[in-house]
């Protein structure tokens, strides 16, 4: 099963598996991550699940929609390597991706 490696804000870093289907959200999410709060559930409608992705991995993500770079531009940690985890399929290509939660806004 595909692996994403997951950094909170304290700088800790974990593995988890991903099951086919899910966002990147919904992985850390069920992982018991709870400082990605993910407020609209995956609708790319707040921003709180922002993820800086580790630039190894930027070429192999889908482009970035106008909604996502328009919510991302609200946050004032977003760097160039910033992503809204909901926006994120987990595919077996991104095996061993490294995210790192964002600071909250």
């Amino acid at each position: 099963m595909p692996k994403l490696i997951v950094v909170n804000r304290d700088g800790e870093e974990s593995t988890v598996e991903v099951d086919n289907g899910l966002t990147v959200m919904e992985a850390i999410r069920d992982n018991g991550f709870d400082e990605l709060l993910a407020l609209c559930g995956g609708c790319c409608s707040c921003a709180t699940c922002h993820i800086h992705v580790d630039p190894a991995f930027t070429d192999k993500l889908p482009a970035m929609s106008e909604d996502e770079d328009d919510l991302l531009e609200s946050s004032d940690h977003r760097a160039e390597t910033s992503r809204l985890s909901c926006q994120v399929p987990f595919t077996p290509e991104l095996d061993g991706l490294k995210v790192t939660i964002a600071p909250e806004d």
